[in-house]
C-alpha cells in the first residue's frame, strides 16, 4: 500500500492541507479498498457487484449519448 503525504505549503491552513488529504484519498479509492477488505466477498457476490456497477455505468452512457 503507498504512502499518501500531503506536506502543508507555508502560509496554508490545516483544513486546507486535510481537504487535499481527503481528495487525493479518494482519487487513489484507499478507504474504497479498506472498506471492502473489511470483511470476505464471495467470488460470486463479487461478479455480481461488479456487474451491476457496470450496468449503471452503461446504462449513464446511453443517457448521456441520448441528450
Amino acid at each position: 500500500m503507498p504512502i499518501i503525504e500531503v506536506k502543508i505549503r507555508k502560509g496554508e491552513n490545516v483544513e486546507k492541507a486535510l481537504r487535499r488529504l481527503k481528495k487525493r484519498l479518494d482519487r487513489e479509492s484507499v478507504l474504497q479498498d479498506a472498506k471492502t477488505k473489511r470483511y470476505f466477498e464471495k467470488p460470486s457476490e463479487k461478479r455480481r457487484r461488479k456487474l451491476k456497477i457496470a450496468k449503471f455505468a452503461s446504462y449513464l452512457r446511453r443517457r448521456r449519448e441520448g441528450e
